[in-house]
């Protein structure tokens, strides 16, 4: 007598379920990683990047190609910037520091704007020694952050009392004496810091009044994580390639 065929159990086997909730549990880990870290966007696309290539997928087809180059800095993420600057405006009303000196958000990184009235004379390069107590305040917010220092020099569009040297070469020493003022008294250490000018290239205001070319006069200490544009910045001086003076 033919023995009756056994009976399938309806649904899915067990091994199945038993691996897809396996598979559901480590998703839900790693995502929970994710929301909690606070990642270089800069640092994460180069590593997107350099996985697709490594396993061969690279869109339209292509061939893989080498890692793409890591750049040396880049902006501060959104989240973190705004966490930074209300630290940065807390302290800067505890201690009293010059109202002339302002912090801003800008090219997503935290800006100290500096008058150029507090630190140089009309036209000169190197620091007035009235300033040094100022600059000792904006080296306290920063030196114990965790970020690099890139220190701009900006003028205006007039043209220079004297013939010798351009706006370009204005702002470019006024960035480097502020730099080395920093080297000199250790208040930021040379590897995080590096130094450039833009002349009149970047004027907060385009007005020709004496006031807005007063405000385009100034320097900047703008506060970037690791991973910007480096190479795309003009005249830039790297501290580290610099000591000694």
């Amino acid at each position: 007598m033919a023995k009756k065929p056994k009976k399938q159990e309806a649904g899915a086997p067990a091994w199945m379920v038993t691996f897809s909730d396996m598979v559901t549990l480590l998703l839900t880990f790693f995502v929970l990683l994710l929301s909690m870290a606070n990642m270089d966007k800069t640092k994460f696309q180069a590593a997107a990047e350099s996985m697709r290539s490594a396993f061969g997928v690279m869109s339209g087809g292509a061939t893989p190609l080498s890692s793409p180059k890591v750049i040396e800095f880049a902006p501060i993420q959104d989240d973190f910037t705004s966490r930074l600057y209300q630290r940065m405006l807390s302290q800067i009303n505890q201690l009293k520091i010059d109202r002339r000196i302002q912090l801003v958000k800008d090219r997503g990184a935290v800006v100290l704007r500096v008058e150029e009235s507090i630190l140089f004379a009309p036209g000169q390069t190197e620091i007035n020694p009235d300033a040094y107590p100022v600059l000792r305040d904006v080296a306290s917010l920063i030196q114990n952050l965790p970020l690099n220092l890139r220190i701009e020099g900006h003028t205006d569009d007039s043209p220079p009392s004297t013939q010798a040297m351009s706006n370009w070469d204005i702002s470019i020493a006024r960035a480097v004496s502020v730099l080395k003022f920093f080297e000199r008294e250790n208040l930021v250490p040379l590897d995080r810091m590096s130094a450039v000018g833009y002349g009149s290239q970047r004027p907060l205001v385009k007005e020709q009044t004496p006031e807005a070319r007063a405000l385009n006069r100034r320097v900047e200490f703008v506060l970037e994580s690791v991973g910007s544009n480096r190479d795309a910045l003009p005249y830039l001086i790297d501290a580290a390639q610099q000591a000694p003076f």
